[in-house]
């Protein structure tokens, strides 16, 4: 360990379905630590309950993921920039609170812009007129929102959408693809890791 601290933190929340100990969680936690940014996983409330208790339960209700949110803000922020984001759900959270909490930046990966199959229940509103610096990092194949949708979307000017070739919801590629999903995800990490970079 050395002595420097971290100049910042990035904490980065799960999606809806796997928590954050998930192979995905973990690779980019690894991939995005640098010796001036630490990476915070956490898990929200109704995930600690599914590992107690070993049962599927849904997602808490944005309220209360937000609250969970924030108390990491409060647990990991102190005295240092401060990077929120997430996977799909988690990205989303990160999105609703970065302007309120005044943060530094914003990174979602795979941000659920609508659910599969229904383009125009669009979860946009919000980032409209975001202030927070934000990248999105987005694969050309994710249900939730492709290229040609995601063009057309009214978006803050402080949001880059970053596109990862042949990438689904978790930014996997095909067996075929050009890219592998090992390359995909490193790609994607190394965005996340010079947008952080560039703002410190």
């Amino acid at each position: 360990m050395t002595q420097t601290t971290p100049k910042a933190v990035f904490i980065f929340a799960h999606g809806a379905g796997a928590d954050s100990h998930s192979e995905f969680m973990r690779t980019m936690a690894k991939l995005i630590s640098h010796p001036q940014i630490e990476v915070v996983l956490f898990d929200f409330p109704y995930m600690l309950k599914r590992q107690q208790t070993g049962k599927k339960s849904p997602p808490d209700r944005m309220p209360k993921l937000i609250e969970a949110y924030k108390q990491q803000i409060v647990k990991h922020g102190q005295g240092r920039k401060v990077f929120i984001g997430g996977k799909s759900m988690g990205g989303r959270v990160a999105s609703m609170i970065a302007d309120e909490e005044q943060l530094d930046g914003l990174i979602c990966m795979g941000y659920p812009f609508h659910p599969p199959g229904k383009p125009e229940n669009l979860r946009t509103e919000h980032l409209q007129n975001l202030k927070t610096p934000a990248l999105i990092l987005q694969g050309t194949r994710d249900p939730f929102g492709k290229p040609d949708e995601v063009a057309g979307y009214d978006l803050s000017s402080k949001i880059q959408v970053s596109w990862l070739e042949d990438g689904n919801h978790s930014l996997e590629t095909l067996k075929r693809s050009e890219v592998s999903t090992e390359q995909s995800w490193q790609k994607a990490a190394s965005k996340a890791q010079n947008f952080i970079l560039s703002l410190i």
